[in-house]
């Protein structure tokens, strides 16, 4: 985990999930997952997009060409914690990283992309396909 990761960790579970900065405006979330490696945990504050009631996360890793460390670990261990913001604070729930299939994954991207511009940038500028994972209650 970054310094900067772990300030806006800080400021959001200070604040009831608002945040300032790069995440300002955004509905973010913190997922805690368990590392594939270490088997320990570890917190990363994400994007998140709601559809329907379900809610999504997108791997972009800023368009990088390889996906993030909390995406590999939520394929290793599926199971994880979630702190969801929402008008009335924090609504934190147990979970399991579902990655979207296709073609709902493409349907979803270009949604999301429509939308918010920069994750159509992302895709753009890398060759992988960038996952998208339902987050589903336990």
């Amino acid at each position: 985990m970054t310094e900067q990761d772990d300030a806006v960790i800080k400021e959001f579970r200070e604040n009831n999930g608002r945040v300032g900065g790069y995440f300002a405006g955004a509905n973010l979330v913190l997922l805690t997952t368990t590392g594939a490696k270490s088997g320990e945990k570890r917190v990363a504050p994400v994007m998140s997009f709601t559809k329907d009631g379900a809610v999504y996360v997108i791997a972009s890793k800023a368009g990088a060409d390889t996906n993030p460390a909390w995406y590999h670990n939520m394929l290793a261990n599926p199971s994880l914690s979630v702190e969801l913001a929402t008008d009335s604070g924090i609504d934190t729930f147990e979970a399991t990283a579902v990655p979207l299939s296709e073609p709902d994954r493409t349907e979803l991207y270009a949604e999301i992309g429509a939308k918010n511009p920069g994750f159509a940038a992302y895709q753009q500028q890398t060759s992988r396909l960038i996952p998208i994972v339902e987050l589903r209650r336990a």
